[in-house]
């Protein structure tokens, strides 16, 4: 019997679970949350190679910076950090 609709409990950090046939029917691991007036819109979200996939949301303003902008140059310098630091991890240098 396939669930049609289902009350899900959000957790204190915000998630929910998505009951696994409708998982197992998207047949992806990424999702698009979309709003649309009071509805919350999900939907499956498939690229031609599943390592596309692994952009997600690394940075939401409204959750990470009270709704604020961040400059360019920031995210530029923050990137390079995680790249030196991820170097520096595994023992590269350029």
């Amino acid at each position: 019997m396939e669930t049609v609709q289902k009350i899900q409990k959000v957790t204190s950090k915000g998630q929910i679970t998505l009951p696994i046939a409708w998982r197992r029917r998207m047949g992806t691991s990424s999702i698009l949350v979309r709003p649309k007036g009071d509805i919350l819109e999900i939907s499956s979200l498939r690229t031609p190679n599943e390592e596309d996939e692994a952009w997600v949301t690394v940075f939401d303003a409204m959750r990470d910076n009270d709704g604020k902008g961040i400059p360019i140059e920031k995210i530029i310098s923050a990137l390079k950090k995680s790249v030196r630091a991820k170097r520096e991890r595994h023992g590269r240098t350029r």
